[in-house]
C-alpha cells in the first residue's frame, strides 16, 4: 500500500478528473494493516469503493472482509476497457491478482505494477534491481503487465 498511497492521494486531489475509484486492500491480520486510520473512513465514502480484507482475525473485532485479497474481486464490477489497475504487494500476490484481472479481460497495458521492493540504491549504480535489460529504479518502478511478460523474472 505504501507505494500506491501517493497515487491514491493524487486521485483524491484531482477527483473531478477521474471516474470511479476502487481500492482493494488486504493484510494478513488487522494489526498488520498499513495506514488503517486513512483507510477505514474510505470504506464508508460515497465517492469511492474501498474494500478491506484480512486473511484471519484472532480478535473477532474485524468489521470488514475476512479472506484472501483476490476474493474481493467478487464484490466489484469494472469496465476493463476504460479502467486501469494499479497493483502492489509481495510477489506471491501478483500471481493471484493478475489472474483475476486477466479473467476480467484487462488489457496487459492497463495493469500497472509497482516493483519498488526490488530497488536498493535508487540510482542504477548497485545493479541489484537489474531485470534483463531494465533497471527497476531507472526504468520503473512502475511497469505494465506487458513488461512483466517480456521480462518474466521481473516479478
Amino acid at each position: 500500500m505504501a507505494s500506491l498511497r501517493s497515487l491514491l492521494w493524487y486521485v483524491f486531489d484531482r477527483r473531478s478528473e477521474f471516474d470511479r475509484l476502487i481500492v482493494l486492500y488486504g493484510a494478513k491480520r488487522p494489526d498488520e494493516m498499513l495506514f488503517k486510520e486513512e483507510l477505514y473512513p474510505l470504506t464508508t465514502s460515497p465517492d469511492l469503493t474501498c474494500l478491506l480484507t484480512v486473511d484471519a482475525d484472532d480478535t473477532g473485532e474485524w468489521k470488514h472482509n475476512i479472506g484472501l485479497l483476490p476474493s474481493l474481486f467478487a464484490h466489484i464490477d469494472v469496465n476493463s476497457r476504460t479502467t486501469y489497475a494499479a497493483v502492489c504487494g509481495p510477489p506471491v500476490i501478483y500471481k493471484y491478482v493478475l489472474e483475476k484481472l486477466l479473467e476480467r479481460k484487462f488489457s496487459k497495458d492497463r495493469i500497472l505494477m509497482s516493483l519498488e521492493r526490488r530497488m536498493k540504491c535508487g540510482i542504477g549504480k548497485c545493479g541489484h534491481c537489474t531485470v534483463g535489460y531494465k533497471y527497476t529504479c531507472l526504468d520503473g518502478p512502475i511497469f505494465t503487465y506487458w513488461d512483466a511478460i517480456n521480462l518474466p523474472e521481473i516479478i
